[in-house]
């Protein structure tokens, strides 16, 4: 079998298997694969740029730290429209109205431009204050804001993009997002050195340049999406002549995608409000929370994927009125994912001071501080990393069923209430350390209350194709026609 047959089989689209019948662990795995690829790729864009960063120099490090959160915050704030529109289109491909998943689609691109468009104006204006007040040194702050501003003015290229992935995952298409997603990660990781150390023809740009390349990258990506959608050949299909923004429709989208932006918004407000904490230490520390949190966001890869793929069945299944075979995809997906990410945490516990050297330049004078702190927060949270794949699993099934509020509690419960509390009071008596206790604490006592919640069964009814959506809209069910 070549290579190309390889992949075929390892890779199935939607139209080779059905996410409302059958059995749910095959079409789960066929769903949550390429997610997982997709969403390494896209972690690889972070990784790459605290790789040269690091060679470059400790400050620019220390200063992806503080920018990394506030990328994460804006993108968090306009994050729910692309939750929405990934809902609805899942929701009405499950309930076989694919005319109306375009519509959806279509609208959601609008209004998901129109935001980060904005969004990013403010960002623009405001990241030196912003990042200022986060305690930001004087050595980081300017090389900070100056990787921010070039985030902030690329924003619609950056949040298109991670629109165009949801929208395809509604549908159920998450192969198409994890090929284009190849491409741009490739060519940032190529023009990365090349733009931040001034390789070849290119000037020496530092920090700078590792945003350059990013917002680049996943400009040119977006494109690609976009021509994808408009011919329509593979996943949902967008039309120009439903992009005309419909306000009454934007309701229907804050109503799913509101809780969802404060679910996002929260855990960057969270990142947020612990890099002020971890400001008040020395920037060795401060670098070694970032690599902490970008090796994080490597292992719980899976759990995001997985998360993502139970977002899609459920929607789907509650759109063709079978809650049940939702329920089952959820349990799974928690049980799987506690094991995978428990076997994950014990590898990082014992090996910790390799992983935080690759991200360390060795000839740096605070490397042996770095690579210390680094080691030590890896080793408090790691055993714990099992019950971020439970809390995952429930919140993706909730956000599937609209029921986005009930995962936006959960996250401002477990970060707000519990995680940040702990490490501002822990972190007096125990420095440091009550930093990464509360990411250990917190982690656990998440995964409780989504599983209790999950419990109640108050997600079970939530068909948004009949109830909070007008399906007598003209726009909606006019005839399919080619633009």
């Amino acid at each position: 079998m070549g290579l190309r047959s390889r992949l075929a089989a390892l890779f199935k689209g939607r139209e080779e298997f059905d996410l409302t019948s059958g059995g749910i662990a095959k079409p789960l795995f066929f769903l949550s694969m390429p997610i997982v690829v997709t969403n390494l790729f896209q972690t690889a864009y972070n990784l790459a740029d605290t790789f040269w960063l690091g060679q470059y120099s400790t400050d620019a490090l220390a200063a992806i730290s503080f920018a990394f959160p506030m990328v994460f915050l804006l993108i968090s704030l306009g994050m729910g429209i692309s939750v929405a529109g990934s809902v609805l289109v899942a929701q009405y491909i499950g309930a076989d109205e694919e005319r109306k998943a375009e519509y959806a689609a279509s609208q959601t691109m609008t209004f998901a431009v129109l935001a980060s468009v904005l969004l990013g104006g403010v960002g623009y204006f405001f990241v030196e204050d912003f990042l200022s007040v986060m305690g930001a040194s004087a050595d980081v702050l300017p090389l900070a804001s100056s990787y921010m501003e070039v985030v902030a003015l690329g924003l619609m290229f950056m949040f298109g993009f991670a629109v165009f992935i949801a929208l395809m995952r509604g549908y159920g298409d998450t192969i198409t997002p994890m090929l284009v997603m190849f491409g741009s990660v490739v060519l940032n990781i190529v023009i990365d050195p090349f733009l931040i150390f001034g390789w070849w023809v290119f000037p020496e740009m530092g920090i700078q340049g590792a945003a350059v390349a990013t917002v680049f990258s996943r400009g040119l990506a977006l494109v690609v999406g976009l021509a994808i959608m408009f011919r329509g050949h593979r996943g949902v299909e967008i039309h120009l002549r439903d992009m005309i923004p419909d306000f009454s429709y934007l309701r229907r989208l804050a109503r799913i995608g509101l809780p969802a932006s404060i679910e996002g918004t929260g855990r960057a407000l969270s990142m947020n409000l612990l890099l002020f904490i971890v400001a008040t230490f020395s920037d060795p520390v401060v670098a070694a929370y970032g690599i902490g949190t970008r090796v994080f966001s490597v292992v719980f890869l899976p759990a995001i994927a997985v998360a993502r793929g139970v977002e899609t069945m459920t929607g789907q299944n509650i759109g063709a009125s079978k809650p049940d075979r939702a329920e089952q995809a959820a349990t799974l997906a928690a049980k799987v994912l506690f094991g995978i990410l428990t076997l994950a945490g014990i590898i990082v516990f014992v090996f910790p001071e390799p992983i935080v050297s690759v991200f360390v330049g060795a000839d740096q004078a605070d490397a042996a501080q770095v690579v210390e702190a680094g080691t030590q927060f890896l080793r408090y949270v790691a055993l714990t990393f099992g019950f971020i794949g439970i809390m995952r699993a429930y919140t993706g099934s909730f956000r599937g069923a609209g029921k986005t509020l009930t995962a936006a509690a959960i996250s401002v419960l477990t970060l707000g209430v519990i995680r940040f509390p702990i490490a501002w009071v822990a972190s007096g008596p125990l420095a440091e350390t009550g930093i990464w206790l509360s990411f250990a604490i917190s982690n656990v006592i998440g995964a409780i209350i989504a599983y209790a919640w999950f419990q109640r069964g108050t997600w079970r009814n939530a068909d948004l194709t009949e109830s909070n959506v007008d399906i007598e809209d003209p726009a909606v069910d006019m005839p399919a026609t080619d633009d």
